[in-house]
């Protein structure tokens, strides 16, 4: 990696920042390798996002002189990340890690999201990879429609304050949900975008 970079120009960007504060030794390295499948597997953005933030966590386990068993970083990430854990058990998670003197917030605060990876790869490491991965093309894919979604939430929502605001329209407490269903016209299943572009196939496939 000295050849393409062997110091960051003063924090590089929030990722090379991180990298720093919790002296991540060798990510830079582990990450072009991982990115362009130098290594023994090639991993997407988003998968190594994961993998970054878990040795922040780690970082911050040792630091405050917390020990912890094999597998106890990535469930305690995943308590603290994974959409589907209930906001009592988050809350748990983190005053337990707070009594444990890690200091949560910051910890959180430090996590990376996987556009973050994607731009420190070639923006400040200059990696690249030949084609887009099908994994990374489904994450462009997922996160440009995701923000479309969010995008016809939230003008949707504005525009029914609006209308109530100015007594054109009467309605209570309400929430906006948008949901995009694709049907194959062959098997006749339905899915949301999520979940066809989690599955990756229709019912045609068997």
């Amino acid at each position: 990696m000295a050849d393409r970079k062997t110091e960051r120009d003063e924090t590089c960007c929030k990722l090379g920042r991180v990298a720093e504060k919790y002296e991540l030794t060798g990510l830079d390295e582990d990450l072009v390798a991982s990115w362009t499948g130098e290594g023994d597997e090639q991993y997407s953005t988003r998968e190594l996002a994961t993998i970054v933030n878990q040795r922040v966590l780690e970082a911050a386990f040792e630091t405050a002189g917390v020990s912890y068993k094999d597998g106890e970083i990535e469930n305690t990430y995943r308590l603290l990340s994974d959409d589907d854990v209930t906001s009592g058990t988050r809350v748990q998670t983190r005053n337990e890690l707070e009594r444990d003197g890690i200091p949560v917030e910051d910890v959180e605060s430090d996590f990376v999201s996987h556009q973050t990876v994607y731009n420190h790869l070639t923006k400040c490491l200059e990696a690249e990879l030949a084609t887009p991965s099908a994994e990374e093309r489904l994450e462009r894919a997922e996160e440009k429609l995701g923000a479309l979604q969010n995008r016809t939430e939230a003008v949707t929502g504005d525009t029914i304050a609006q209308l109530r605001r100015n007594d054109a329209l009467e309605i209570g407490a309400y929430d906006v949900l948008v949901s995009v269903t694709v049907t194959c016209e062959e098997c006749q299943q339905q899915y949301t975008v999520r979940e066809l572009l989690e599955e990756r196939t229709c019912g045609c496939s068997g």
